[in-house]
């Protein structure tokens, strides 16, 4: 996969669990938009599908990224489909193959709505 730049067609923002003051000397937990990268949303092949059901996995996209994206684990990927449907993508983990040309982020759609 050579040359990934090219095909990632999708722009994501990516929202991270941050702690921030409450104000009262102590912490809250929120959603902060942390980065935006560039992203390709597939399906998963047929192997990674039945692999998810024997694990009781929610993956239901793969999302291509370049190897350097400041995405994690837990984070959510926000965007919208070539219909201009809203989604909401929470990342369950990321590979990278030996050789860093891309990172692969196994995900779970759990938001999509109509209007953009």
């Amino acid at each position: 996969m050579k040359g990934i730049g090219r095909t990632l067609n999708r722009t994501l923002a990516v929202w991270r669990e941050t702690a921030v003051d409450d104000g009262a000397g102590g912490q809250e937990t929120t959603l902060a938009q942390v980065a935006t990268v560039r992203g390709k949303v597939d399906q998963p092949s047929p192997t990674e599908r039945l692999m998810a059901q024997q694990s009781n996995s929610n993956h239901s996209h793969n999302i291509y990224l370049l190897p350097r994206a400041n995405v994690r684990r837990g984070d959510e990927l926000r965007g919208t489909d070539a219909l201009g449907n809203d989604q909401i993508f929470r990342v369950l983990s990321i590979v990278q193959p030996s050789t860093p040309v891309y990172s692969k982020a196994f995900v779970e759609l759990t938001q999509s709505q109509p209007g953009g």
